[in-house]
C-alpha cells in the first residue's frame, strides 16, 4: 500500500505542474509552459493508472482531484497572485478534511 500513495502522491505532484504551467502558457500561445502541461498531465495519468492495481478508482480520483484542487488554489494565491475570499478558505479547508478523513479513517482506500 505505501507504493500505491507514492505513485498518487507523483501523480498529484505532476498533475500539479502541469496545470499551472496551463495558466503560464497563456492558453497554448507559449511553447515550453505548453509542453509542460502535456508531458505534466501525461506522467499524472500513468502514476495515477499505476495506482490504480492497489486502490479503488473512487478514493483514487477523490484523493488526486482533492489534492490537486487545493495545491493549485494555493499556487494560485502565492504565484499567481489570486485571491482567496474566507467561503474559498473554507471549502479548501472542507477539501483537505475530506481527504484526511479518506486516509485515516476509511476501509476502502485498498483494495
Amino acid at each position: 500500500m505505501p507504493q500505491a500513495y507514492l505513485y498518487l502522491m507523483l501523480a498529484v505532484v505532476a498533475e500539479t505542474i502541469g496545470t499551472t504551467a496551463l495558466q503560464a502558457s497563456q492558453q497554448f500561445t507559449r511553447f515550453w509552459p505548453s509542453v509542460l502541461v502535456v508531458m505534466g498531465y501525461g506522467v499524472a495519468f500513468y502514476l495515477m493508472a499505476l495506482t490504480l492495481k492497489y486502490m479503488p478508482v473512487g478514493i483514487v480520483y477523490a484523493i488526486w482531484s482533492g489534492l490537486g484542487i487545493f495545491l493549485i488554489a494555493v499556487i494560485g494565491f502565492i504565484v499567481f497572485g489570486q485571491k482567496l475570499d474566507w467561503p474559498a478558505i473554507l471549502g479548501l479547508t472542507l477539501i483537505l478534511s475530506g481527504i484526511l478523513i479518506i486516509h485515516l479513517f476509511s476501509k476502502t482506500a485498498g483494495h
